[in-house]
């Protein structure tokens, strides 16, 4: 009698069995071994594998990946489990066979992720990379019952021979120390600046932002008509291009008409000269048959006249055949010269207009050069007088007025504007002596201003009516024809 055995698998490990009365396979921690039944043990410890993947960016750019992954048997799932027992579980975690099997997967991935992605995604994207790399990886592991329970992805290096890395790395050194030199040498300047102009006088400082505002604003002005005649121009080229094209397909059309046209009459004389033929082949055939005729009824005395007509009449078929061919060689030459004559023309006429474009592009060109000479010109002397006057703007401003005679220019116009006037002009004064009322002196008195007052009065109202024509009431006063001071009516 034989007494089955009693196995225990160890904490990390499985018994797979197979055998009798076990369809498949039976997976269990601890379990009798029957006679006729077979078992393994299957080691489920998770085992790291270190590579370095050489991989090549989308810029055909070779790099070098260490990765560091934590692979095992999915333990939570029986099926996964069953499945790396099958076919898993005859290789120990740690032989050749299922590290270079691993490792034929996470390179086979990473090379075709790493294909399909700049270097830069993956230098600032290694989170997803990572990620990307994981996921693929492990749809690749799931049919071997396997599971990532971890992966690192070390930092990209360079492969022997590219200092891709480290070229970058040198690169974002330099620009660092230049930018922190450039932020240094900007507040120094700043500070100088702000000390400097702390210092000066204000009006200075204005007529120097003035100068620098004109000296600016003319420089715009020259790049603005410089865009404007160089887009101009641009449209001007756009414009005769398609003219010229136009020009190109109508040369082109009236080439192929001609061609239609040669084809058409060469076929309809070819056909025509084709029944000419045959009509007197026929004809030929006729007389044969007429002759022949003849020929049978009067064989002894008509034979020689019969001859002598049927060549005649071949004389005259060869004749206008003849005749027809060099008529329709005379039709096919004059047809040829009348195509190569239009296409003469039409190459004249695009060559013209071709000539009439660039003489238009080079004027435009010269004008814009012309523009951009006076406008630096401008710039220049305006910027020489400014420095021959010590950076006084206002002193500027008086030479440029004077010499363009804007000075005199005001005064014509101000002269023009008075032209022709007749303006009337009343001086009033009340003097030093003036009226006296009920006893009152003229040099003091109580009633001195109410005096100076009622003098007023006459001048005033004089100089309201002859400047616009209103009399005073009635009651209020009255004026007279005198030159001198008006009356008060009582």
């Amino acid at each position: 009698m034989i007494i089955p055995l009693y196995r225990v698998a160890g904490p990390s490990e499985y018994l797979a069995i197979t055998g009798w009365n076990i369809p498949d396979i039976k997976l269990a921690k601890k379990a009798l071994i029957h006679p006729g039944q077979r078992y393994v043990r299957v080691n489920v410890s998770p085992v790291n594998y270190t590579f370095e993947v050489q991989a090549m960016s989308a810029e055909k750019l070779p790099f070098l990946l260490p990765a560091v992954f934590t692979i095992g048997p999915r333990v939570d799932d029986d099926d996964s489990l069953v499945l790396y027992a099958k076919l898993m579980a005859p290789h120990d975690m740690s032989s050749n066979h299922v590290n270079e099997l691993v490792q034929g997967i996470i390179e086979g991935e990473t090379r075709v992720l790493a294909a399909s992605m700049t270097m830069e995604e993956i230098f600032k994207g290694t989170k997803d990379f990572k990620k990307e790399v994981f996921d693929k990886v492990q749809l690749e592991l799931n049919q071997f019952g396997l599971i990532i329970y971890n992966a690192n992805i070390k930092q990209l290096v360079d492969v022997r021979g590219h200092e891709y890395f480290s070229y970058l790395g040198q690169k974002t050194q330099m620009e660092a120390a230049n930018q922190a030199k450039v932020d240094v040498a900007e507040a120094k300047m700043k500070g100088e600046i702000g000390a400097k102009l702390r210092q000066g006088q204000t009006a200075q400082n204005a007529a120097k932002i003035d100068a620098e505002t004109k000296i600016i604003s003319t420089k715009r002005d020259g790049e603005s008509k410089k865009e404007e005649v160089k887009v101009k121009s641009e449209v001007k080229i756009f414009e005769n291009q398609k003219d010229a094209d136009v020009a190109k397909a109508v040369a082109e059309l009236a080439a192929q008409k001609a061609g239609w046209s040669k084809a058409a009459h060469l076929a309809e004389v070819e056909a025509k000269q084709e029944v000419s033929i045959r009509e007197a082949e026929l004809q030929v055939e006729v007389e044969k048959k007429n002759a022949l005729t003849r020929t049978e009824k009067l064989r002894a005395d008509l034979l020689s006249k019969a001859t002598v007509e049927y060549d005649i009449k071949v004389q005259e078929a060869n004749r206008n055949l003849y005749n027809n061919q060099r008529e329709a060689d005379a039709n096919l030459y004059e047809k040829q010269q009348q195509a190569e004559a239009e296409k003469a023309t039409a190459e004249a006429a695009f060559y013209t207009r071709q000539q009439a474009a660039d003489a238009d592009l080079y004027s435009k060109k010269k004008e814009a050069e012309g523009i951009v000479a006076l406008a630096q010109a401008q710039g220049f002397y305006l910027s020489t007088l400014l420095k021959a006057l010590d950076g006084n703007y206002a002193s500027l401003r008086d030479y440029m007025m004077i010499n363009s005679g804007t000075f005199q220019e005001m005064a014509r116009i101000n002269a023009q504007a008075v032209q022709g006037m007749q303006p009337k002009i009343s001086i009033w004064s009340s003097g030093s002596g003036g009226a006296t009322l009920e006893g009152g002196s003229g040099s003091g008195g109580s009633m001195r201003d109410v005096a100076e007052v009622y003098s007023m009065l006459p001048p005033l109202l004089k100089t309201v009516h002859e400047q616009t024509g209103m009399l005073p009431p009635t009651w209020l006063a009255t004026l007279t024809d005198t030159a001198g001071s008006g009356s008060i009516a009582q």
